[in-house]
């Protein structure tokens, strides 16, 4: 065995570690270095290689690599090496070893084998990823850190007792695929729904990414959704459940991304739609569909974080990200402008660019099913996140009305950062082979051929039309100063609500009855006063005679006032 050849998540352990101990540029050059020796490491490692344990006769695959997930690690390693190189300005220790742990447990859970060694995984995901969370240090940050490490830790929970309700059932905690079917499989697809984000179970999504520090939510967007798309491609490929679910999840979200002012929230929203068309394309489960559900979460890291990043440095250079406080940008900002605007035409799916090349194999393949009701919720989809992300983000930070803001393009690391995903988002869009070659299944699919880039065209047109339209007429919802709850109403206020309600209620009952208690033993002693007089019946209570009388009395007393 090489050098080289550790398990992939071994050199950002390592680094880590080292970081630890270390401090200002020295730190800065080590966390650079991890991705790099990561990549090289996973270079090296055979792409068939298995590594077995036995745990208390217990088989476990805490290493397995194959094609599925090659790619995925080799998205993990680029987006961990941009995102570091975007965060090199920060000096903030415990964001440091954090995202590299994060990165670590990420590659650890696409790597491994078996559900027990991914339940670890998916827990050190969890611990790491809520102190990026957390390093904003707000008041609004901590409390949606408390909720984001809630949900974690309940998806962490279901997984381990699916797992174990599996194993009991089929006698193997294999990580491959699992029959719909009984307790433990179910548990599992919904430990797996929470991270990928299904419909109500979404919202420490987009309650949390928007609270993290700017370079912390570029790691978040990168890793943990992925993570979950890879695992229900690995586990529920062809669940015909998935398909249904995937189309809501692409098409929820745009209403309430159109009514968002935080643009970190309305990229947090569709996020969710973009998980949305690799969820459909794996529960199609064809061929065809699983390479554009992988090929477009590959896509999804670069323009995604793109975005995430742009916006950042919006927030970083003016202190501001809200729409309703930004405007005109482009005059002071003119480099992140460019940057955005490619991340913007990447996730729209203009032609020659990335998301063009992965999405519409999603696309086709739904056709080629005959899902038509599915494709055309698709296509709204397709439109509607062209009005958030593609036109509502560039055009409220960097045009639209002078805000009088005039920041400066952010430091030359987070400019070079941008830099790589953007080049790689052009390079993808005009030389799809370029992604395609790693794809784990092989294929003859062509995305330029004259019907695609024609329907595409068209749809962007008229929903820029649209845009357009609905602007000058005023009825597109203006940028106001606002909060905006989803589904999470109902434990962040009608939960507390009744909650409070049942307390008030609990306390009531609790002084009425003490107070009727009180009453009713002030009778009873003013009673017994009454007979114990000197020559009253208690008077020479000296026999078991008169004390079996006075308890008679008493009980008597206390029983005829029960009904008064």
């Amino acid at each position: 065995m090489l050098i080289f050849e550790l398990p992939p998540f071994a050199p950002f352990l390592i680094i880590a570690f080292i970081v630890l101990f270390t401090r200002g540029r020295v730190s800065s050059a080590l966390m650079l270095m991890a991705p790099i020796w990561g990549a090289f490491n996973l270079w090296q490692i055979n792409p068939q290689t298995v590594w077995q344990i036995t745990l208390f006769e217990l088989q476990l695959n805490p290493f397995r690599i194959d094609k599925l997930s090659l790619i995925f690690g080799y998205i993990f390693h680029l987006a961990a090496f941009f995102s570091i190189i975007y965060a090199l300005h920060v000096r903030d220790r415990v964001q440091q070893i954090s995202c590299l742990i994060y990165t670590a447990a990420a590659l650890g859970a696409v790597f491994v084998g078996d559900l027990l060694s991914l339940f670890i995984c998916w827990e050190f995901m969890a611990l790491s990823s809520v102190f990026l969370i957390w390093s904003r240090r707000s008041q609004k940050s901590f409390f949606s850190g408390l909720r984001y490490i809630v949900y974690q830790f309940i998806s962490g929970l279901l997984l381990l007792i699916g797992t174990l309700l599996y194993w009991h059932k089929n006698g193997s905690i294999e990580f491959s695929h699992i029959e719909f079917q009984g307790l433990g499989a179910t548990l599992i697809f919904i430990a797996f729904g929470i991270k990928c984000a299904f419909p109500m179970l979404h919202t420490w999504l987009t309650d949390a990414y928007p609270e993290a520090t700017p370079s912390g939510t570029v790691f978040l967007s990168a890793l943990t959704t992925k993570v979950a798309v890879y695992a229900l491609a690995r586990s529920f490929a062809g669940s015909e459940l998935l398909i249904y679910i995937g189309a809501i999840m692409t098409c929820f979200p745009i209403f309430y991304a159109v009514i968002e002012n935080d643009l970190r929230r309305v990229l947090a929203y569709s996020l969710i739609n973009q998980v949305g068309f690799m969820v459909v394309g794996i529960g199609i489960g064809t061929e065809l569909a699983l390479n554009g559900a992988v090929s477009h979460a590959f896509n999804d890291v670069l323009f995604k974080g793109l975005l995430f990043m742009s916006m950042g440095a919006v927030m970083h250079m003016t202190g501001r990200i809200n729409g309703s406080d930004l405007g005109a940008l482009y005059k002071t900002m003119p480099k992140t402008t460019v940057l955005c605007l490619i991340g913007a035409a990447s996730i729209s799916a203009f032609p020659l660019f990335n998301g063009f090349v992965s999405k519409s194999m999603v696309m086709t393949s739904v056709l080629n099913q005959e899902y038509y009701g599915i494709w055309l919720a698709l296509l709204f989809a397709s439109a509607g996140v062209f009005h958030h992300a593609g036109i509502k983000i560039p055009y409220f930070a960097f045009f639209g009305k002078d805000s009088g803001l005039r920041a400066e393009d952010p430091p030359l690391n987070m400019l070079i950062a941008m830099l790589i995903p953007a080049a790689l988002c052009l390079a993808i869009g005009i030389y799809p082979n370029i992604l395609y070659q790693f794809l784990p299944y092989s294929h003859d699919y062509s995305p330029y051929d004259q019907s695609h880039v024609l329907a595409q065209t068209q749809l962007l047109f008229f929903a820029a039309l649209a845009f357009v339209w609905l602007n000058i007429k005023g009825i597109y919802p203006a940028e106001l100063h606002s909060t905006n709850l989803d589904f999470d109403w109902f434990y962040r206020r009608l939960l507390p609500s009744l909650w409070s309600t049942l307390i008030n209620k609990i306390f009531f009952v609790d002084r009425f009855v003490r107070q009727v208690v009180l009453n009713r033993l002030r009778l009873i002693l003013l009673i017994i006063k009454r007979f114990h007089r000197p020559n009253g019946i208690f008077s020479n209570a000296q026999t078991i005679s008169n004390m079996t009388l006075s308890i008679v009395i008493i009980l008597a007393c206390y029983l005829a006032l029960s009904f008064i």
